[in-house]
């Protein structure tokens, strides 16, 4: 018995306690606040709002607007909730259904622009500038996540990164529609789909070094 407990003792020398994380959903909710106040701040400076009030009094466009904005906080959350080693991987799930509309609303929006206005031409104008946009805003909101991210220490990074690269680049879509002065094209959506698509496999493809490495 003596020798066990020195062994124990010698084993145990020199740890510190382990400090324990808020809630996945805390940690989400203060994430996404700084987030949002940035985003605020940027908006009022620089956006143009009215056009945007305009826009989103449009059911179409609102439900648009929701299901982009829901995508963006359900992703976050999702991303949250797995990097805990006890949550179950049905949380990838938790999006989807904003997701769903967001895409539906957009598909309509293209629709309806393709009736009224006819095919054109399939020149990319600026949805060059939208598919730089949320790559480029969604990618250093993807860095900020995993570094809080990270201190949970996941198991399984690989859908952690996913459901934050989904989350971040949503976001990132959700405040460009305050700088898009007009209804999404097919090109439109393809570009925002694959901006968000880029942001995700970037996101997918950091999650072994963005993630491991770090025990508190």
């Amino acid at each position: 018995m003596a020798g066990s407990d020195d062994l124990i003792l010698h084993l145990t020398a020199g740890l510190r306690p382990v400090k324990r994380l808020p809630p996945p959903l805390v940690r989400a909710f203060i994430w996404l606040s700084v987030v949002a106040a940035i985003s605020a701040a940027f908006v009022t400076e620089f956006g143009r709002i009215e056009t945007f009030i305009d826009r989103a009094r449009d059911p179409k466009m609102a439900l648009e607007l929701i299901g982009t904005l829901a995508t963006g906080i359900l992703g976050v959350i999702a991303a949250f909730e797995l990097s805990m080693p006890d949550r179950s991987l049905r949380w990838v799930l938790l999006p989807l259904p904003s997701f769903v509309l967001w895409l539906a609303s957009s598909s309509y929006s293209c629709w309806r622009h393709w009736v009224a206005t006819g095919p054109g031409p399939w020149v990319l104008g600026e949805t060059t500038g939208c598919f730089a946009w949320i790559a480029g805003v969604g990618v250093p909101l993807a860095i900020s996540l995993f570094v809080i991210l990270r201190r949970s220490c996941p198991i399984d990074p690989g859908p952690v990164a996913a459901m934050a690269g989904l989350g971040v680049a949503s976001l990132a879509a959700f405040v460009l529609q305050f700088f898009h002065p007009f209804d999404v094209t097919v090109i439109d959506l393809g570009m925002h789909l694959a901006a968000v698509a880029t942001v995700v496999i970037l996101a997918r493809a950091a999650a072994r070094p963005g993630l491991d490495g770090v025990r508190v």
